[in-house]
Parts: C-alpha cells; sequence; structure tokens
C-alpha cells in the first residue's frame, strides 16, 4: 500500500477520518458516505439488534423521546447514559442483550451517549447516506464502501467530544483493507491506519489500555461486551440510515 497516500489517482473517491464529533463541520458530508463509529458500544449493539432480527433501530437524543416513541410502536427503549443504563430505562447498551430471541421482529429505540448523538449531527448537516460501524461489521461495511463509489467520512464518536483509540483503530480497519480504491490527504487517516496494523494481532489483547474499556470493565464489569465490540465480523450486516431509522441493507 506504498500509494495510499500519494496522490496518484485524482479519479477515485476520497476518504478522510474525522476524530471527533467536535471536528465534523469541517468535512463534506452533503456528497460522502458518512461512517458512524462507536465501538463501544452503540454500533456495535446496532449490528447486533439488526444481525439478530430486529426490524429496525431508531436512534434517538434523549431518554424522554426514546420512550415517548417506543410506547408509540410497541417498540423497546433502550440506552445509556456514561456506560449504565439510563434512569427510566430497562434496557442498556449491551449489544449481548439483544439476542433473536429477545429482538427478532421488533423494533428498538435506542439513545446513547456518543453515537447516536454524531448521527444527528451528520443528519443535521446533510449527510448524503449515513451506515454505522464497528468490528462485528466491518466486511459488509467495506463492501458497500467500495460498491457506493462515493467519498467516505470514517466519523469518530470518541467519548463527549474526546479523541480515542477503539473508534479511531476501526477506522483504521476499514483503510487497512480498502484504502488503495480511494484517494487519501489525510493525516487522521494515516494515523488510524498505523494504530490499526500495530494491534490487530491482537485487539482484545490491546483493550485494557483503552480509557474506555476502564469505564466499562472496572466499573461495570462488562468485559463480554468488550470482546464482542472487538471481534471481527460477529454480527454480519449493513445498517443503514432510511427515513428515520437504522436498517439492515
Amino acid at each position: 500500500m506504498e500509494n495510499l497516500f500519494n496522490e496518484m489517482s485524482q479519479s477515485k473517491p476520497s476518504l478522510h477520518t474525522c476524530l471527533s464529533p467536535a471536528l465534523l463541520h469541517l468535512y463534506d458530508l452533503a456528497n460522502s458516505v458518512v461512517v458512524i463509529i462507536d465501538v463501544f458500544r452503540a454500533t456495535s449493539t446496532i449490528a447486533s439488534a439488526l444481525h439478530n432480527g430486529a426490524r429496525s433501530v431508531i436512534p434517538v437524543d434523549s431518554v424522554p423521546k426514546a420512550i415517548e416513541i417506543a410506547k408509540s410502536i410497541d417498540g423497546i427503549a433502550a440506552g445509556e447514559r456514561d456506560g449504565m443504563i439510563a434512569e427510566g430505562l430497562q434496557h442498556g447498551n449491551s449489544p449481548l442483550e439483544y439476542s433473536r430471541d429477545f429482538i427478532g421482529n421488533r423494533i428498538l429505540v435506542l439513545t446513547t451517549t456518543n453515537g447516536t448523538r454524531l448521527l444527528q449531527m451528520a443528519l443535521d448537516r446533510n449527510a448524503d447516506t449515513i451506515i454505522s460501524g464497528s468490528f462485528p461489521n466491518l466486511s459488509k461495511v467495506c463492501q458497500f464502501l467500495l460498491d457506493s463509489g462515493k467519498s467516505v467520512i470514517l466519523g469518530c464518536a470518541g467519548w463527549k467530544d474526546r479523541f480515542n483509540l477503539e473508534d479511531t483503530m476501526f477506522a483504521g480497519a476499514v483503510i487497512d483493507r480498502i484504502g488503495d480504491h480511494f484517494t487519501i490527504h489525510c493525516d487522521s487517516s494515516r494515523m488510524a491506519v498505523d494504530m490499526y496494523r500495530q494491534q490487530k494481532a491482537d485487539l482484545i489483547g490491546f483493550a485494557p489500555q483503552l480509557t474506555h474499556y476502564h469505564r466499562l470493565v472496572n466499573r461495570f464489569g462488562l468485559i463480554k461486551d468488550i470482546e464482542f465490540c472487538l471481534t471481527i465480523d460477529t454480527a454480519p450486516v449493513l445498517s443503514v440510515y432510511r427515513d428515520g431509522k437504522l436498517v439492515a441493507k
């Protein structure tokens, strides 16, 4: 991939990595596929729910809205704030919670600290196409980006506008697989792919070095969630945002 970051092919669509929602305004979303990345745990949970037969996932930005919408459609209101099940909800943001027996043919209404907020920001900035991505659906995300022929913004949800490693490394995993098909003039993309290549052989072993790992494991004991979220293609489904909801394509 020696030519990954050169200027050889202006005919290729572009690819950029946005390291934080606070930087999203710097990118042209109107003509791009935006990949919402919130590895721990929103986009992993979305992939899990859709892979296990959910009719759709409706992302919302507040707990009251999640409760209201879920009641009106006989859906499941779920979400978290600061890693914990949000007050007023019975279901959280664990990808392991949404088994086929529980979520099959139902609608999940989800609100989270970072991922659903970033998705709303992308909508507000007139994103052309929005999908969600995490290691559990990495291959499906990569194939969709190749097939679309459009420019790509890899949007990392981070943690309350702060940079985090797991989202950035997922962006790096995408670039590692399909970067040759894009024109990349983006230092954050170079950093992302370099970081991923350094750790790709053992992502789960690297996890204890991640700040958000300690929020989820040391405080709440969610090691199984972490393992699921860092395992490639455990929920091989593409989640696309259409008409107010994420659906399996």
